[in-house]
């Protein structure tokens, strides 16, 4: 949680979880994908695009699982979104905030070709959709 951003006040429970995935998945902005180890059938985190307007879109993605880091799994899921935006979307761009401590997440951002704008307490970086 601490280099998402944000961090919840409570424990989160698979409830708590499921009625927040009922909530976002309707809305209109945004569109999410769960992250799952298939030989296994687990579910291990999200990809996703919020903020959707005027051709861009914010990049998001969380592994919950710590078994499941650094083993390139935040890289394929990268990919595989940015394989479907230019597909499926109509969008420019991607955009994404990432903590300056997070380098393993600004690492995989690089080698999947998003490029660094500014940096402030957070790196801003983009894709931009050829």
């Amino acid at each position: 949680w601490k280099l998402t951003g944000s961090s919840p006040n409570i424990k989160i429970t698979p409830n708590i979880e499921f009625d927040w995935i009922r909530k976002v998945l309707n809305k209109k902005d945004e569109m999410r994908f769960a992250i799952c180890i298939k030989e296994k059938n687990e579910y291990i985190g999200n990809v996703q695009l919020t903020k959707i307007k005027n051709y861009k879109a914010e990049f998001h993605i969380f592994i919950g699982e710590e078994k499941y880091w650094n083993k390139g799994i935040g890289s394929i899921a990268t990919l595989l979104l940015i394989d479907y935006v230019k597909k499926n979307m109509n969008l420019n761009q991607i955009y994404l905030y990432v903590d300056k401590e997070n380098i393993a997440a600004y690492k995989v951002y690089k080698k999947c070709g998003f490029s660094t704008v500014k940096k402030n307490k957070d790196f801003f970086m983009v894709y931009n959709i050829k």
